[in-house]
């Protein structure tokens, strides 16, 4: 199976975007990027981490646990179900593994180093190119929650955006049973 991995790029609040964030990841060689909706808990949990001393952060208990782990862990993005990237975080020692939530992975690779990958197919089908000067930052629609498509295509009734409005409604509808 070939898989890219990825490196913590950056962290913006969305504005008017209700405490959300976006992590932007890219490949190694910083030609594609993948974003992430994050909630305000994570953010703070990340700024904490990005902008905190290191001597205060040290003795949080993420950093805490962290060290307990062992030394030969990875992380994967499998895929997108529901609006959620699945991450499974593999022990390459004894073949454990468990999922774990995208910016929780996040998070945990930036603590502690262990890397985080994802599938090659699934990274060209949900990054665009890197450019470190643009404004903005696209979202994949498939990888945003459902009730924010709700909100997203509200929005874009009123505003008469009928062909993203098209779109965000043809993604919830392909997510109900």
């Amino acid at each position: 199976m070939d898989r890219v991995l990825l490196r913590f790029e950056n962290l913006q609040q969305i504005v008017g975007g209700e405490d959300l964030s976006v992590i932007l990841l890219t490949d190694e060689t910083r030609q594609r990027a993948l974003s992430v909706v994050c909630d305000a808990d994570m953010t703070h949990q990340l700024i904490t981490r990005l902008r905190g001393k290191r001597d205060v952060v040290k003795t949080m208990l993420p950093e805490v646990l962290v060290q307990l782990l062992p030394s030969d862990l990875e992380m994967l993005i499998v895929g997108v179900y529901e609006g959620q990237y699945q991450v499974m975080l593999m022990n390459m020692g004894d073949g454990n593994c468990i999922r774990i939530r995208m910016s929780d992975a996040i998070l945990l690779s930036i603590i502690s180093k262990v890397p985080l990958y994802i599938e090659s197919r699934l990274m060209k089908r949900q990054s665009i190119p890197f450019d470190e000067n643009a404004t903005g930052v696209a979202i994949p629609i498939n990888s945003m929650e459902t009730e924010r498509l709700r909100i997203a295509l509200k929005n874009a009734v009123e505003e008469e955006n009928y062909e993203l409005a098209s779109q965000l409604r043809d993604e919830i509808k392909r997510r109900k049973p």
